[in-house]
């Protein structure tokens, strides 16, 4: 149930889009104490995107699990921010991250839901 769903203006090659979502998708299970078979990841780079009246290298990122409390929000945006400086040379002041802590009875899988 965990998902993270990143945007950014940087250019990532198909063997360098792998090796990020394997890292966000293992970083994410960690951080949020969740299974890895129930994380998603979808990233996009090469948006065409401005942040601050800049077209700078930036990332948007919303990140989404059941019973997400603010002290892991907060962890994973200094983890994020971190991955992507070392991955995509990302300044973490030209990041945002969305976090959506969503009810169980609200995210569905396999023909039902969590709750």
């Amino acid at each position: 149930m965990p998902f993270i769903k990143l945007r950014t203006n940087v250019t990532i090659d198909s063997d360098k889009t792998s090796n990020l979502m394997s890292d966000l998708s293992q970083l994410l299970a960690s951080e949020t104490a969740k299974p890895e078979r129930y994380v998603m990841i979808d990233v996009k780079g090469d948006r065409n995107m401005m942040f601050g009246g800049s077209t700078e290298p930036l990332a948007f990122i919303e990140c989404k699990s059941i019973g997400l409390s603010t002290a892991q929000a907060k962890s994973l945006s200094k983890s994020i921010s971190e991955l992507l400086g070392a991955r995509l040379q990302l300044s973490a002041e030209r990041i945002y991250i969305e976090f959506s802590n969503c009810p169980a009875e609200y995210w569905g899988w396999n023909g039902s839901t969590f709750g």
